[in-house]
């Protein structure tokens, strides 16, 4: 890619603790289907084009990395992510900071499910 008018594009802006293109190049296509599934939940058509896929792909890619190292700048004190460092990240996007806080709320519930439904399995063997 070369530098337009407009300047670099976001892929040249790439630092060196991000993958390089080509890493990203051995890894695309793998969340093309579950993209395919939720475009469809969109409103999209069921087969989409494939460079709109590789395009949502990339775009999506690019912005999970982001909030990764973004969240990796934040906690660099304490040697480890957690949750509320990408809480944090969103506190100004109020629809992403209610859909986290319901998915983390899901999350908990099926995990305090999972282990009430292990312990009834486990008490109906003994």
């Amino acid at each position: 890619m070369s530098n337009s008018a407009a300047g670099p594009s976001s892929k040249e802006k790439v630092g060196a603790s991000q993958p390089s293109e080509t890493s990203l190049k051995r890894k695309r296509g793998m969340f093309q289907k579950d993209l395919q599934r939720m475009m469809y939940g969109f409103g999209d058509d069921p087969n989409p084009f494939p460079e709109t896929l590789a395009l949502v792909e990339d775009i999506v890619v690019e912005y999970v990395t982001d909030m990764v190292h973004k969240a990796q700048d934040l906690a660099t004190k304490r040697g480890r992510r957690l949750t509320e460092d990408f809480l944090f990240l969103v506190r100004k996007d109020l629809p992403k900071l209610n859909r986290c806080k319901e998915l983390l709320t899901l999350n908990e519930e099926l995990k305090q499910a999972r282990k009430a439904f292990d312990e009834d399995k486990l008490a109906t063997l003994e």
